[in-house]
């Protein structure tokens, strides 16, 4: 288990990190209204429209779209090349805490508290047209260094802070399953996710972290989420801000 720590001001975590991304021209999102999570499976035959659904929510500047790929379907014959049980683990974990012990593909979930099903853009658009994040999260990139400053708020409960990464495009062939012979364009697919630290609703903080090896290969975005918990489990995302190559 990660330790936790209370994160302060001007609080560095070169020592932290065993990650870190070459000096480059990158973009960065740091307004937005909502984090969309989807929980998706290549070898799942209804996800394929909620896949090129988070296509297109990724496109606009006020969402965060990430996509978590799962393991529990690779028994049908064809193993996720980006599945990994922890993605299925966070998917349990907010069934948990909705009360619930159902999961299923393709999930959509918005700022950690709607789950919807990903296919239907109707409903995902719905949940984002009142979606909002409270907690003001910015993220600038200079001298190979990325520097993150989250505010203090009153009003709000401590979070934890959270740092994922991810593959902004990729193809893959589907050779077997339900999805086999169809090649499929995935966005964004999350590859690690770290804590960084707590967040008191009381204290701003300011956080640098070495962009040397963060953003290499196929890996060229990152995500910093301030999400709240309860007994353990995934509450709201109440910050977030991206810096994409």
């Amino acid at each position: 288990m990660i330790s936790r720590r209370l994160l302060g001001t001007s609080f560095s975590f070169a020592a932290l990190l065993a990650l870190a991304v070459p000096a480059g021209a990158e973009e960065a999102r740091v307004h937005p209204k909502a984090v969309v999570e989807l929980f998706t499976s290549q070898g799942c035959s209804s996800c394929p429209p909620a896949d090129a659904l988070l296509t297109r929510i990724s496109t606009g500047q006020d969402v965060i779209a990430l996509a978590y790929h799962v393991n529990y379907w690779d028994y049908v014959g064809w193993p996720d090349t980006f599945g990994a049980e922890a993605n299925s683990d966070r998917q349990r974990a907010y069934a948990k805490s909705w009360g619930s012990s159902r999961i299923y593909t393709p999930q959509m979930v918005v700022n950690g508290v709607k789950g919807v099903v990903g296919s239907r853009a109707r409903d995902v658009n719905t949940a984002l047209g009142s979606a909002s994040l409270p907690l003001p999260v910015s993220v600038s990139a200079a001298n190979n260094m990325v520097a993150i400053d989250i505010e203090g708020k009153t009003g709000l409960d401590n979070a934890v802070v959270w740092l994922v990464t991810y593959v902004g495009k990729a193809d893959v062939v589907i050779e077997r399953g339900e999805n086999a012979g169809k090649t499929m364009r995935y966005t964004n697919v999350v590859n690690a996710r770290q804590v960084l630290g707590l967040w008191e609703a009381q204290n701003g903080a300011h956080l640098k972290l070495p962009l040397g090896e963060l953003l290499t290969g196929q890996t060229n975005g990152l995500a910093v989420l301030v999400q709240q918990e309860h007994d353990g489990l995934p509450g709201a995302i109440i910050g977030a801000a991206a810096i994409e190559r």
